[in-house]
């Protein structure tokens, strides 16, 4: 999974991207302080992991991973080249989803590049000029097809939805907004990779005294809680100057600082709940001597396919899936009492992988 982290500058995105990752991108009160995007990649915290570790002696432990992608500020214009301009715009449509960081803190000591804090006029911003970019997409393709519609008629459809699209964002509605009339419509969609069609996920940044009660009397959240639901999106409470301190911590003292502050969990570990629902992800766990290892795949997902994000081998040749819960297996202490009782199942190629499930595959080589 990759994410992309947009905002403004000076809302805290350089400052979330460090902790996250603790890669170091330097972090300045003055726009553009990263001049290239940052990259990072995340092990996704799974306590479930090193339990499954320590039953089996694995070797190792292999967690799910997130790659954080931190774009530079965006301003008014940057789709017409203004600040660093298109080569950020292009960086996002690499990614999964978009997370957009805005301000929901007053600060005096922090400049905001319009002058006052206003999430929603924040959101507008960045988003107006992701569907300005869009535009721009559809009307070099749109000028593509004309061209050659004429002469290959299975493009009929493709422009027609070209047209409808560009009437679409240019009342200022995003491509997630639009309704595709069936499948093949949606395929061609989703196959412009369009910047307003990815989900999105907003991250509230706010003053360490309001996390605790997740910034319920915030009226900035609020906000952009109620602007989210609207468009279907995620929303997380997080204050990026806390996140960056509990990433210098080791595990027991980020325990302890959490608690200090009344919190059940990090910042990231609520962007990868969110990441998480938003794209409808799940992950399910192999384990044994050599390695304990998460795989994450859509909900959904039948178990040969499941089989097949390990190796294609897996998916050609499934026999069936060896399947018990997390819970089950814990609460018995082996394999082979889960077995005794009648917990592990033998599943066959309809079966839909749950969340926590623990599998061994058979497979023909």
């Amino acid at each position: 999974m990759k994410l992309g982290i947009v905002g403004l500058p000076n809302v805290g995105k350089s400052t979330l991207f460090n902790s996250l990752t603790k890669a170091g991108a330097e972090s300045a009160n003055y726009p553009f302080c990263t001049i290239d995007p940052n990259v990072g990649i995340v092990a996704v915290p799974d306590e479930r992991l090193e339990v499954l570790a320590k039953m089996h002696n694995s070797a190792k432990i292999v967690p799910a991973v997130i790659e954080f992608v931190d774009i530079a500020g965006l301003v008014k214009g940057a789709s017409k080249g203004e600040g660093l301009g298109n080569q950020f715009l292009s960086n996002i449509r690499e990614v999964d989803a978009i997370v957009h960081v805005v301000r929901c803190f007053e600060d005096s000591n922090i400049v905001h590049v319009d002058g006052s804090i206003n999430p929603l006029r924040d959101i507008e911003t960045i988003n107006l000029e992701l569907l300005f970019s869009d535009m721009e997409v559809l009307e070099r393709r749109y000028a593509k097809l004309v061209k050659s519609v004429k002469n290959d008629k299975t493009l009929v459809k493709e422009t027609e939805l070209v047209e409808k699209l560009k009437v679409h964002l240019e009342e200022g509605k995003m491509a997630k907004s639009y309704e595709p009339v069936d499948d093949d419509e949606r395929d061609i969609l989703e196959s412009f990779n369009l910047l307003t069609y990815k989900p999105t996920i907003y991250a509230a940044n706010v003053s360490e005294d309001e996390l605790a009660e997740d910034a319920s009397d915030n009226e900035y959240v609020k906000s952009v809680r109620d602007y989210a639901e609207k468009e279907g999106s995620e929303v997380f409470v997080i204050c990026a100057q806390i996140e960056q301190e509990i990433a210098e911590l080791d595990d027991d003292e980020r325990r302890e600082f959490l608690d200090d502050l009344g919190l059940k969990e990090s910042g990231l570990e609520k962007m990868i709940r969110a990441s998480y629902t938003l794209l409808g992800l799940i992950s399910f766990i192999t384990s044994g001597e050599m390695e304990t290892k998460a795989w994450t795949i859509q909900m959904g997902t039948k178990a040969p396919q499941a089989a097949g994000k390990i190796h294609s081998d897996f998916e050609r040749g499934f026999i069936r899936a060896e399947v018990v819960s997390y819970d089950n297996l814990v609460d018995l202490g082996s394999m082979v009492k889960a077995k005794e009782k009648g917990l592990v199942r033998s599943e066959g190629k309809e079966y839909v992988v749950q969340d926590g499930d623990v599998v061994l595959f058979r497979f023909n080589v």
